[in-house]
């Protein structure tokens, strides 16, 4: 059963025409511009209007209040990263860990950091628009993705694919967090994923590995029953 808050964060109605999604687009857009701008607290439904160029008549008819805006604008932008992973991951089935990794984390890095200053305002917003809810629902997107990739590779793992999903998906997403709050993004950028790259890499080469140690343990335990 859906909670009462839930019910007035989410848009009034959904854009069935081209003409009502571009409105929708503009004011997620003025909306996250005005965020940048003034902040979360300055942030007010009249600005977002006046910034995408509607009546304010006009952002009340998709969405409520201003807490529903940032929701859809926060859902917009991780829907935008999510999608772009879920992407890298089918056209690297069947690669080596190395290419999965290398391609996963460039891929995941490149959609966060595009536009460094939105997501960092993004994530300011996301306590108060029950954003752990909404990275919770992409985030089993994210894992599925993962685990379909890995599976697909005919190297070895050790440990449940889910459960490297898992490690890989909560590594990225933590590093790349700090990094935004850091206020040095741009500077360290190629450095973090460098090194990103070279913990993924690590830590797939030390499953494979394992999984090898398994099954030779079993075989050399068989040979001796």
């Amino acid at each position: 059963m859906r909670q009462r808050s839930d019910i007035f964060l989410e848009p009034r109605k959904s854009p069935v025409q081209a003409r009502s999604a571009a409105s929708v687009d503009a004011l997620l857009e003025a909306a996250v511009q005005v965020l940048l701008n003034v902040g979360k607290d300055g942030l007010t439904t009249t600005k977002v209007a006046l910034r995408a160029g509607v009546s304010v008549g006009t952002l009340y008819q998709y969405f409520p209040n201003k807490r529903a805006l940032l929701q859809a604008a926060l859902r917009r932008h991780l829907a935008e990263v999510f999608d772009a992973v879920e992407r890298a991951c089918k056209e690297q089935q069947g690669s080596t860990h190395h290419e999965m990794v290398t391609a996963l984390i460039s891929t995941f890095l490149d959609a966060k950091m595009r536009d460094p200053k939105t997501s960092s305002a993004l994530y300011s917003v996301s306590s108060d628009v029950d954003g752990a809810r909404i990275a919770r629902d992409m985030g089993i997107r994210f894992n599925r993705a993962i685990v379909q990739m890995l599976v697909s590779s005919s190297e070895p793992l050790a440990a449940d694919p889910h459960l490297v999903a898992l490690v890989l998906q909560g590594s990225m997403v933590g590093v790349v967090r700090s990094l935004l709050e850091s206020g040095h993004s741009h500077a360290r950028f190629e450095a973090v994923r460098r090194e990103l790259i070279t913990l993924g890499c690590a830590y797939l080469s030390a499953s494979a590995g394992f999984a090898r140690e398994a099954t030779t343990a079993a075989g050399t335990s068989s040979l001796s029953c």
